[in-house]
């Protein structure tokens, strides 16, 4: 009998320890990573800040604002393109992976930034553009010449004979710029195909030498300081391989426009979302993977650029065996509004179609904005610009905001004499502003001075958008409340609410246009936000019609700037009054 009791006391010793393992595993599960809620904000160095008063943006520029970008909650900075380049897009057309373009500055201003941002705790996040080269490059000139070890670092092909024998491109594919995606070079007799500009030559990930040379690239960055990068145009790394006749299939038409030099008018099946470039992914973050071990040091982070079909975005996340990037990037917000209009349903549609594919264990993110992309205000609309920060601040996951749209900043004017992006200048005066991202590109706008407080100049690389005078970090900064204010106490609450950071999440539109979120943790502050898109006002019982878990009375944490309510107020959850563009956010504490 004695025997039998101490052999039971043992075992209840060892599973009360193994309990208490359990328990300190989940709360080590607990601990997430810096980029797991990360808020990261994306600069466009030529429209940031201007340090030397030519009237476009640079390193020295960002250095000098790294303080405000601090202040107001930022973790990571993501920096568009800042390597050597013809600028014919604008950053994204590389003539030298491994320099700094002259304009921007040099490799001493951005070590002396990487300095900086060290200090104030800030992490650098370079735009890593794979898909292609400046045709300056002389990966290209050597290859164009056929040089040893080049001669298939692009994709050639000697085009086909039409029926009266006349060269002819490989196939229909079309570039994202207009027309036809190959270009025929005199000197090599051949073509080579552009998925962009006809200056930006993709590079053939089919040829181990480039794929090698472009982790050689990101290892170099990274010895320069960075902890990551954000993966330009990832979806169209790799193109359907030519078929046993070395030929490269048509696509077919879409049916989506007549317009036949525009891309839309293909399927594009072919040139995008090929499984190759999932596996560049994976080979990538072991790049990364492997510099953290060896260095150590916090995560360096991939950012994954990808509008595809969530069947193929959510494998970027890795699988069973593979591990791949931190964030692919979540357009949902864009793509789905985009498609059925602005209100609650689109929304919950691209709300949904992310949580309910993403794998299980991976973090979400979210994405209202870029370089890319008309401004958020302009796109959504004035008065919801305050409910789209909540939401990204609210929903799980890290937030990614682009330059201004913590001020609600909105587009430019942009005539076709103005217009300097490829994407416009390709097309014509009657079109272009179907193409142009030019309106989202204005320089920032700091306070009322000339040329928004960006520069000095007699005049900027785009004209500043006519509102800067009204809408700018000094007036909204000396604001009693204003878009800037009520974007820096968002990021206040997610950093230090363990419920935005851990918490679980149940979401619904009671209807087109008031859409509601609610944030859970045992112990902690339940958190709702609650926002009217529409244009009327509505009365919203979130208690009959989304929780009847949740209290009759909730305190208001942040109201939109046009909000009748206010802070600390009480409110009924049984008739919340909203008028159009209205939202709030509320707590159980």
């Amino acid at each position: 009998m004695f025997q039998l009791k101490v052999l039971q006391f043992i075992l209840f010793v060892a599973l009360l320890y193994n309990s208490r393992a359990c328990q300190d595993k989940a709360e080590e599960q607990k601990q997430l990573d810096w980029w797991q809620t990360a808020e990261f904000y994306q600069i466009y160095p030529r429209s940031f800040m201007d340090s030397d008063g030519d009237g476009i943006g640079d390193l020295k520029g960002i250095t000098s604002k790294l303080q405000y970008l601090k202040d107001i909650g930022v973790t990571a900075v993501w920096l568009s393109p800042i390597f050597t380049s013809p600028m014919v897009d604008f950053g994204y057309d590389i003539s030298d992976f491994y320099g700094i373009q002259p304009e921007y500055g040099t490799i001493e201003d951005f070590r002396d930034m990487i300095e900086k941002a060290n200090e104030l705790d800030l992490k650098i996040i370079l735009d890593f553009v794979p898909n292609h080269s400046s045709t300056e490059n002389e990966w290209f000139k050597k290859s164009v010449k056929r040089e040893r070890g080049y001669e298939d670092f692009y994709v050639w092909h000697d085009g086909k004979l039409d029926a009266s024998g006349n060269r002819i491109p490989p196939s229909n594919w079309l570039s994202g710029f207009r027309g036809s995606a190959w270009q025929w070079n005199e000197e090599r007799q051949q073509y080579y195909l552009h998925q962009f500009a006809v200056q930006q030559a993709d590079l053939n990930y089919r040829n181990p030498l480039v794929v090698q040379q472009m982790k050689r690239v990101l290892r170099y960055w990274l010895d320069q300081g960075v902890t990551g990068f954000r993966v330009d145009a990832m979806a169209l790394l790799f193109e359907v391989n030519m078929d046993a006749n070395g030929q490269y299939p048509d696509e077919e038409v879409s049916g989506l426009t007549d317009d036949k030099d525009d891309r839309n008018y293909l399927k594009m099946d072919l040139m995008e979302n090929q499984p190759e470039s999932i596996d560049m992914v994976y080979q990538w973050h072991e790049v990364m993977q492997n510099y953290q071990s060896v260095n150590g040091g916090d995560t360096r982070v991939l950012l994954i650029e990808t509008y595809a079909p969530p069947a193929y975005s959510m494998q970027m996340y890795g699988n069973a065996t593979t591990e791949g990037a931190e964030l692919p990037f979540n357009f949902n917000l864009i793509t789905e509004i985009g498609k059925s209009g602005m209100s609650a349903r689109s929304i919950e549609s691209g709300v949904s179609n992310w949580l309910s594919n993403m794998p299980a264990g991976r973090t979400a993110n979210w994405v209202i904005g870029n370089h890319d992309q008309r401004r958020v205000s302009t796109r959504y609309g004035v008065r919801n610009i305050d409910a789209m920060n909540m939401l990204v601040m609210m929903l799980p996951g890290a937030s990614i905001t682009y330059q201004g749209e913590e001020l609600g900043m909105l587009d430019g004017d942009i005539t076709w004499d103005d217009s300097v992006d490829p994407a416009a200048c390709n097309s014509n005066p009657d079109i272009y502003k179907q193409f142009t991202r030019d309106p989202a590109r204005t320089p920032f706008q700091w306070s009322a001075d000339k040329n928004g407080g960006f520069s000095t100049a007699a005049k900027t690389w785009l004209p500043m958008a006519p509102d800067y005078e009204t809408i700018n970090v000094a007036t909204e900064s000396a604001a009693s409340n204003s878009h800037l204010k009520i974007y820096k106490s968002l990021v206040q609450l997610r950093k230090s609410s363990k419920t935005l950071q851990q918490g679980s999440y149940k979401y619904q539109a009671l209807n087109d246009n008031v859409f509601v979120l609610e944030r859970y943790l045992a112990g902690e502050d339940t958190l709702v936000f609650v926002a009217n898109f529409g244009e009327g006002s509505y009365s919203a019982n979130i208690v009959s019609n989304f929780d009847n878990s949740l209290p009759v009375s909730m305190n208001v944490k942040i109201a939109s700037l046009a909000s009748t309510k206010y802070a600390n107020a009480p409110l009924s959850t049984n008739s919340i009054s909203l008028a159009g563009g209205e939202a709030v956010i509320l707590g159980t504490k």
